[in-house]
């Protein structure tokens, strides 16, 4: 096996024709600011070209379905391994898919559940057993001596029609009365049933007197019940009550019948399983492959009460439990479920192998920080980096070696105090002989990695060079070196000179959503606010479903369900609220950042305007790519042609007829400054900026992209392409866009993913400008860097899920970094004293003892 990955002369994207080893069986780090390349190397070469060669080795018959991959802008690579690619995107987007189906946690379950589950009845709640002829004989002799009964055989149960012929030939038979829709009849030619309307009709078999000595024509009677139907009624005459036995599971008092318990009963994806009412998608008004789910909006299906199934599945338990409950729990509580559990000697040499695999996978989900999701939670709505690491954890339990893993950015909305789980996932994956090259910012990730790669010197035409590579340490000698300098102290973002006062506050009080704990919190106003604390304390809870809800229910008169809370002070003292977090910008490569913040519009009104286009009657409208006219007609406006790669991602190959274009060639005629509009959409909005400076309302727009640092992304990306971070700071650029009055609440959800040190910085001048403006910005961030430079900080924890919700500390990051009871202030603490100045080391001085 080569020690080295080859590369020779990479010039995908904005590479600067760049040849290095990369040396296997490391976990190797590629850093360097925003756009400078790092995933144009990862990602857009050494993986791709990996999955190249793959379909290169397929037979012929297979490759003609697939087309050919492009090959990356590449001289030479040697030394490459199978890949796995672990991106931010969540890439299973259907609303069937959970938490518990992805990791096949749920498929072991099932199969625990049908072998040692315990059925109970729906209704009553009362143990069912199945019961043979000798069985049920003896439970009515152990009825009362004297006890009426009338020994009934369901023939029709439930069912819509008339049923004519059926009843004639019972009474052909000698039967000679029946119970017809809880009605007792003699049976006569004269019945009529209503085609339209469901029946129960239960023939009478024999009539008797519970005394001693009719053991056998009891027998008798029973056998000839079961004839005609698996169930047999017994109806208590005096008290006019039914006890039902089954030769099948079925509850003896309210006469449930259970299907045949396999698998299948307990798939919400089969029809077998699923609840009749939502299909097995658990949440009312849903359709199978919504994407972009926002959970907290769904309202539970009101017949399965959200666990997606139908009610006689919920009637098999275990330790209480039915699967539903189950997965109700979070990964930490089903460990201690499963560790709890108490199972006979049967029962376990069933149950042995299949909890093995189950408590691997619940493991590898904690020892990846996700230990407070619920198995049931739907996959849609997990975060990028929540995606991302239950990826990896799944990777864990293959047990593969000699591959080569390309992570993007995996310790997003990873907490400080849990990332040391990470590093121990990412350590025993290399360990198993495998190749970890990780695209990251993160300095603890950097500090802990065998060998580091940095990109620069800046983002888009000014990265793509090799600006550093070795041991952590000898980066942070390298004096060339960014990141280096960052990592060793001679760089730093600087602490702000004061902290800010609140102008005044929002009060919350009772905030008891989810597993908020009936808290009262002040939200400071005019100032920088970071709300933090581990994954799963409840961040989000209080600031995006309780605070921004009730904000935009108040302000814009909206009707969105508001997490619970007693009541709210203050609402009247903002004017707007903003809130700019990770959702995609839309879910088709159609949307891309020209089209979202609207820059796109002014660009094809301008191509619209040029002589050519007036000559050939062309409206803006035939400068998109969404509108017949100026499209290509062949993708449709596309530019390519999707590939479906069954266990593979899916592939795009650039569409024959424009090459990847999107429009005609009449379209692509029109030139504006030499320019043609699929030329524009290849521009980077640094370049943009420069083609179109003349242009005041088009250089205000792309100004605001360079400014949150995403000068190197391309005006024509399709968004589906963008991280969570670059949708998140493509949206603040279209908000700051905006002309505000003051007053406004901006809200971010980790602004920082995606961001280098360098990068941090300008976002935090950013955040700085709009409070002085007179607004209020609140960070829900794990950055250390953006906590130290908040005026305000409000700790939720300690823990996450159930053990979270509480208010651990508030105050300004040095009184947060005093309090013991944080573990946020414990790695604040250190932050703080590396980053004070000579005339801030005295004011701290108190910290550090």
């Amino acid at each position: 096996m080569k020690e080295f990955i080859v590369i020779k002369g990479a010039r995908e994207h904005n590479l600067k024709n760049l040849s290095l080893n990369i040396p296997r069986d490391f976990i190797v780090v590629i850093t360097g600011p925003s756009g400078s390349g790092k995933s144009s190397l990862a990602i857009d070469i050494i993986y791709a070209e990996g999955q190249r060669r793959y379909v290169q080795s397929l037979s012929n018959y297979a490759r003609q379905f697939i087309g050919e991959m492009r090959k990356p802008d590449i001289d030479y690579i040697e030394g490459l391994s199978p890949s796995i690619c672990i991106e931010q995107k969540t890439t299973i987007k259907s609303s069937r898919s959970t938490l518990g189906t992805i990791t096949e946690i749920y498929d072991y379950m099932r199969v625990l559940y049908t072998y040692i589950g315990k059925p109970y009845c729906y209704k009553c709640g009362k143990p069912i057993t199945v019961q043979e002829t000798e069985r049920i004989l003896e439970s009515l002799l152990n009825l009362p001596s004297g006890t009426k009964i009338q020994i009934l055989s369901p023939i029709v149960r439930e069912r819509k029609g008339e049923y004519k012929k059926q009843l004639q030939q019972m009474r052909r038979e000698g039967f000679v009365r029946a119970r017809i829709d809880g009605k007792m009849v003699e049976l006569t030619d004269n019945i009529k049933l209503k085609r339209y309307k469901r029946h129960t009709i239960e023939i009478v078999i024999d009539r008797f007197i519970i005394k001693t000595g009719i053991q056998r024509q009891l027998k008798n009677s029973i056998s000839s019940a079961l004839k005609y139907s698996d169930t047999i009624v017994i109806n208590l005459v005096d008290s006019k009550k039914d006890l039902y036995f089954s030769k099948k599971l079925a509850c003896q008092y309210c006469g449930v019948n259970y299907p045949e318990i396999s698998p299948m009963l307990f798939s919400f994806n089969s029809k077998l399983g699923a609840c009749r009412h939502c299909n097995g998608l658990g949440y009312e008004g849903i359709s199978d492959e919504e994407e972009n789910i926002i959970i907290d909006k769904l309202v539970p299906c009101s017949y399965c009460k959200g666990y997606r199934l139908r009610k006689e599945a919920t009637g098999i338990k275990i330790g209480g439990l039915h699967i539903g409950e189950f997965s109700a729990l979070s990964v930490l509580d089903a460990q201690h479920f499963l560790k709890e559990l108490k199972l006979n000697d049967r029962e376990l040499i069933i149950a042995s192998r299949i909890l093995k695999e189950v408590e691997e996978r619940l493991s590898f989900l904690e020892k990846v920080g996700l230990h407070y999701l619920t198995l049931n939670r739907p996959t849609a709505t997990l975060s990028g980096g929540e995606a991302q690491r239950v990826r990896l954890a799944t990777q864990l339990g293959s047990s593969l070696n000699g591959v080569l893993y390309v992570l993007d950015e995996p310790s997003i909305g990873l907490h400080p105090r849990d990332f040391n789980k990470l590093l121990n996932v990412l350590k025993q994956i290399k360990k198993q002989g495998n190749t970890v090259i990780v695209v990251e910012h993160e300095e603890e990730m950097i500090k802990n990695a065998d060998y580091v790669i940095e990109l620069g010197p800046g983002g888009g035409s000014m990265g793509g060079r090799i600006i550093a590579q070795g041991t952590p340490l000898e980066i942070c000698q390298n004096e060339k070196s960014l990141t280096g300098q960052f990592l060793s102290g001679k760089k730093s973002i600087p602490l702000p000179r004061k902290r800010r006062i609140p102008k005044d506050y929002i009060k919350i009080i009772g905030a008891s959503e989810h597993n908020l704990k009936n808290i009262n919190v002040q939200i400071p106003l005019g100032i920088f606010v970071c709300v933090t604390g581990v994954s799963g304390s409840g961040k989000s809870t209080l600031v995006i479903d309780i605070l921004y809800k009730a904000l935009k229910n108040y302000l814009y008169k909206e009707k969105i369900e508001v997490g619970k809370y007693q009541r709210i002070e203050g609402l009247d003292k903002l004017t707007k609220v903003i809130c700019v977090d990770q959702k995609p910008l839309g879910n088709t490569p159609r949307s891309n950042p020209a089209t979202y913040t609207g820059i796109f519009k002014i660009i094809r009104e301008l191509f619209s305007m040029t002589p050519q286009a007036k000559a050939k009657g062309f409206t803006p409208a035939t400068f998109s790519f969404n509108l017949k006219g100026g499209r290509c007609e062949v993708c449709k406006g596309e530019g390519y042609k999707k590939v479906k790669m069954q266990l593979l991602p899916d592939v795009y190959v650039a569409c024959d007829e424009c090459d990847g274009k999107r429009y005609n060639k009449e379209t692509l005629k029109i030139k504006f400054k030499g320019k043609n509009i699929a030329d524009v959409l290849e521009m980077t909005a640094t370049e943009a900026y420069q083609f179109f400076y003349n242009i005041p309302t088009l250089r205000q727009k792309l100004q605001k992209l360079i400014d949150v640092g995403l000068g190197y992304v391309k005006l024509g990306q399709p968004a589906t392409t963008l991280s969570g971070g670059e949708a998140q700071r493509i949206s603040l650029a279209k908000e700051l866009s905006k002309n505000t009055k003051g007053n406004t609440l901006y809200i971010f959800v980790e602004p920082t993913t995606g961001l280098h040190f360098y990068d941090i910085e300008k976002l935090l001048h950013i955040f700085n400008e709009l409070v002085e403006k007179g607004n209020t910005v609140i960070v829900i961030e794990h950055n250390l860097e953006i906590i130290k430079s908040a005026d305000y900080i409000i700790d939720i924890g300690p823990e996450g899920g159930e053990k979270g919700g509480y208010i651990v500390a508030e105050g300004t990051p040095e009184e947060i970094a005093d309090n013991n009871l944080s573990y946020t202030g414990y790695f604040l603490k250190d932050k703080l004293i590396k980053s004070v100045t000579k005339e801030q080391f005295s004011e701290l001085i108190d910290l550090k003892r």
